[in-house]
């Protein structure tokens, strides 16, 4: 349950702080008194995005901050899911920032407002007199028949296999589709595959065939000129070769008289040496160059095959060709393979429509046994709070043989009539405003006590209701404390008498501005507020004494 909202720097409010009682609270006060602003507040650390800047002090962040008890309630899966630290005391914070942006925390962890959202769901249902929309809804009608029936856990076990279902067939119609595709490029890349694959393609081999095509096209020139090497080295009278022997002896003849000589005598042997392998290898290599124009013949052809495969295939390499030439293995594998390939889906398909059509059964059946109880403990409401002649009929009717929906493989609709004689209809048609409010508040309070929700908050849902009516809504109001926290905004002294804490919300003048406020009323300030919402600001003393009458239940 909600212990204390802290407000801080928000629309009217400067610092509040509410402490709420784990019973009903009843929260009154004037038209613009600023009972909007803290439901405001509220639905902030509930995941609902800030609209707007809403600043006491543009200046200043805005901080709302809810201190939870929810020892009783079950969530450490929640918080260990979403790696939170788990406190039976929890705080949930909410900041934003004068620039617009927003943070929020549990515990001092930070979390996005998804996860803060499905948090407050499980926290607080906020119920004011626009919700009564909802009622309407084949979304809350199942939702009040399920959580009734208790049949959430077979729900999704449905949604689960229903799910996996759709999916098993979109894979389905995908693969088809593809089959079908393929089908008409078979014989496309059949011829592709064929070619890429008959041209025996190899790694690298582009370079090594440029490389050896330019040796055989300047083979002529490459001979002539390993040949004049090896002439000018040591096949003329002024050889090289021959030049540097002599010059190495003349070297050695002094070498005993200069010390230095005989260095520069063994590097020029050393030279000799070199050199006279340079020689050899350029005669070996002027031997083996050959003017083989066969042999140049099939290079070029061969090059002129892979760069005519390139070109035409758009790629720059023959390694990209090969790349090319495994896709199409792999496609044309994936066609010859695709029968086996749709009659495992189509097994898999059938087999998960069977289970979700099973579990699917199975949740109809469940809500058919609750569909009586609901209408009768509704009606029983309805009749207490002065609607005696109001009849409630829940019709699941099944949809087409082998369609489903998410919800299952029923529609639902809430048929209601509120007086003798009226036909029955769908319930937004015949239910005046104040008329829908307590059947949501009939329906609110059946589904309370099955619902493991800490808090509820009605926020101003007894419009259109008076008198007699009003005592029976507040009576209502008081009964779903059994089961949780109650929390009512109200304009009707006969619910607000009701509360076991009463808070009125009002505005003061401080120096220039005018700010909201609000305050826990003792026994006498809550027959002085219940006495004006009577007769007004000055009230009589018999508005006084029917406050006091109110407040002690008569």
């Amino acid at each position: 349950m909600l212990d204390t909202l802290h407000i801080k720097n928000y629309a009217l409010i400067n610092v509040l702080e509410i402490q709420f009682d784990k019973g009903l609270n009843m929260i009154t006060g004037e038209t613009g008194a600023g009972k909007s602003i803290i439901m405001g507040a509220l639905s902030l650390i509930l995941g609902n995005r800030a609209e707007g800047k809403h600043f006491f002090d543009p200046s200043k962040k805005c901080v709302i901050e809810g201190e939870f008890n929810i020892g009783a309630y079950q969530l450490n899966g929640f918080f260990e899911q979403n790696d939170l630290d788990y406190a039976d005391h929890t705080i949930i914070r909410r900041e934003i920032t004068p620039d617009g942006k927003s943070r929020a925390f549990v515990n001092d962890s930070p979390v996005t407002l998804a996860i803060l959202k499905q948090l407050g769901e499980q926290l607080i249902d906020v119920h004011s007199q626009h919700a009564t929309l909802q009622v309407n809804t084949e979304e809350f009608q199942f939702l009040v028949v399920d959580s009734i029936a208790g049949s959430f856990a077979l729900k999704q076990s449905y949604k689960e296999s229903y799910t996996a279902y759709k999916k098993a067939k979109r894979e389905l119609e995908e693969l088809k589709e593809a089959v079908k595709k393929a089908a008409m490029e078979l014989d496309y890349f059949q011829f592709q595959f064929d070619e890429l694959d008959g041209a025996k393609l190899v790694a690298e081999e582009q370079a090594v065939l440029e490389q050896q095509q330019r040796q055989l096209e300047n083979a002529e020139d490459i001979k002539r000129a390993l040949n004049t090497a090896s002439h000018l080295l040591e096949n003329e009278d002024t050889a090289i070769l021959t030049r540097l022997k002599d010059t190495m002896t003349q070297v050695e003849g002094i070498s005993s008289f200069l010390p230095e000589a005989a260095d520069l005598s063994a590097r020029l042997k050393s030279t000799l040496i070199e050199l006279k392998d340079v020689a050899a290898e350029l005669a070996s290599l002027e031997e083996d160059t050959q003017l083989d124009e066969g042999t140049l013949l099939e290079v070029n052809e061969r090059l002129s095959l892979l760069y005519s495969l390139q070109k035409k295939h758009h790629v720059d390499s023959v390694e990209e060709l090969i790349q090319l030439r495994d896709d199409l293995e792999a496609k044309l594998l994936a066609i010859n393979s695709s029968d086996e390939q749709l009659e495992r889906l189509e097994a898999e398909v059938v087999a998960k429509l069977a289970l979700a059509l099973r579990n699917a059964k199975e949740l109809s059946a469940a809500r058919k046994l609750v569909l009586d109880r609901i209408a009768k403990d509704v009606q029983n409401t309805l009749s207490n709070v002065g609607m005696p002649n109001a009849v409630l009929q829940i019709v699941l009717e099944p949809l087409k043989e082998g369609e489903m929906r998410e919800s299952g493989i029923d529609t639902i609709q809430f048929l209601f009539s509120a007086n003798k004689g009226q036909d029955l209809q769908s319930i937004h048609r015949v239910a005046s405003g104040g008329e829908l409010s307590r059947v949501m508040l009939a329906i609110k309070s059946l589904v309370a006590k099955t619902s493991a929700l800490p808090t509820i908050v009605f926020d101003e849902i007894d419009t259109g209701i008076s008198g007699e009516v009003a005592l029976r809504v507040g009576e209502v109001m008081e009964n779903l404390v059994e089961n949780m926290q109650v929390i009512a905004i109200s304009h009707l002294p006969q619910i607000a008498s009701k509360g076991a804490a009463h808070f009125k919300v009002y505005k003061e003048d401080q120096a220039n501005r005018t700010i909201s406020n609000i305050v826990r009323l003792d026994q006498a300030g809550r027959v002085k507020e219940i006495a004006q919402m009577l007769s007004g600001a000055n009230p009589t003393d018999a508005a006084v004494e029917h406050a006091e009458l109110l407040l002690k239940g008569e």
